[in-house]
């Protein structure tokens, strides 16, 4: 005998995130469900008691603070144990990059099962879920906000069993810094911001970076950032300041200097040579940046 408490939620295609169903289970002995399939992304999250789940030929018993990922159209079985059978809350959703998110988070369809100690949250997240619980646009809003937090907090707060290995991880952690430095360099950011956003310490970003560019992140970061201003240098009428300001230096002297040891020349005089035809040689150059990051990421490809 099941006691359920459930919600099932239409749901427009195409969208993000979005929630299709959740719910909170008090189970009786040996209730089970499969084997069968579902057709999205289904997590479950034990708050109390025991049982199994079997997924891919693997049998995995569990007991509350663990939960396991049922991914779309797999086969899976799951059931209570006969003397002290598991309560657990559940979500099922889908959504463009619910793959992608799940699978940085360690977890897919051959590593299923994470602990979390906040158990508490995770209820909270999907009563809230329950709670809202119309086809009203605020509703579905809140309901769909409540889903990036119950992820987030498995994302933040859970161990997977299992995961990619240290190679892979580096990679990943290279690549998400330079993602970073593409996309930050117009602002004052610092070696430690690139640390921070990829969640290791200073020191463990430069051994990784040195390692995979051969060049420390400060080098690097300095190298793209006059790489994009002898581009603008050449192809805008911008000014000196104004181009400085545009590739993250607040200090035109401090970025004239930096310009200066890496070209050999001023901003002012590299422009001058290159609009007299001296220094169109150079054009080449303003390319080897994109390409160097191009070569670095394809390295993690594999782990994609």
């Amino acid at each position: 005998m099941e006691k359920a408490y459930q919600l099932r939620f239409q749901q427009e295609q195409g969208k993000g995130l979005s929630v299709n169903f959740c719910g909170y289970s008090q189970t009786g002995p040996l209730h089970s469900f499969g084997p069968a399939v579902k057709p999205h992304y289904l997590i479950h999250y034990i708050m109390s008691g025991h049982g199994v789940f079997t997924t891919h030929g693997k049998k995995y018993p569990l007991e509350a603070g663990y939960g396991f990922l049922i991914y779309p159209d797999e086969v899976a079985f799951y059931q209570a144990d006969e003397k002290d059978p598991w309560s657990y809350l559940w979500v099922g959703f889908d959504g463009e990059g619910a793959g992608e998110y799940l699978a940085k988070m360690g977890l897919s369809g051959q590593n299923p099962i994470f602990k979390c100690e906040d158990s508490g949250r995770l209820y909270g997240c999907v009563l809230d879920m329950m709670e809202h619980n119309t086809y009203s646009t605020p509703d579905e809003l809140r309901r769909n906000g409540q889903l990036g937090i119950f992820l987030s907090i498995i994302a933040k707060e859970s161990t997977p069993i299992t995961g990619t290995n240290e190679e892979d991880r580096a990679n990943q952690y290279v690549q998400k810094a330079l993602e970073f430095v593409q996309s930050n360099y117009c602002n004052p950011i610092k070696v430690t911001d690139i640390a921070n956003y990829v969640c290791i310490n200073r020191s463990y970003l430069y051994t990784l970076f040195k390692d995979a560019t051969g060049m420390s992140p400060q080098k690097f970061l300095s190298v793209f950032r006059l790489t994009k201003a002898s581009e603008l240098l050449q192809l805008t009428q911008l000014t000196v300041e104004s181009i400085a300001l545009s590739c993250g230096y607040s200090d035109p002297l401090v970025f004239t200097k930096a310009f200066h040891q890496m070209r050999g020349m001023s901003p002012s005089a590299y422009r001058k040579d290159f609009l007299n035809g001296e220094g169109r040689k150079d054009a080449a150059q303003l390319k080897e940046m994109d390409a160097f990051v191009q070569r670095i990421r394809s390295m993690n490809s594999r782990t994609n």
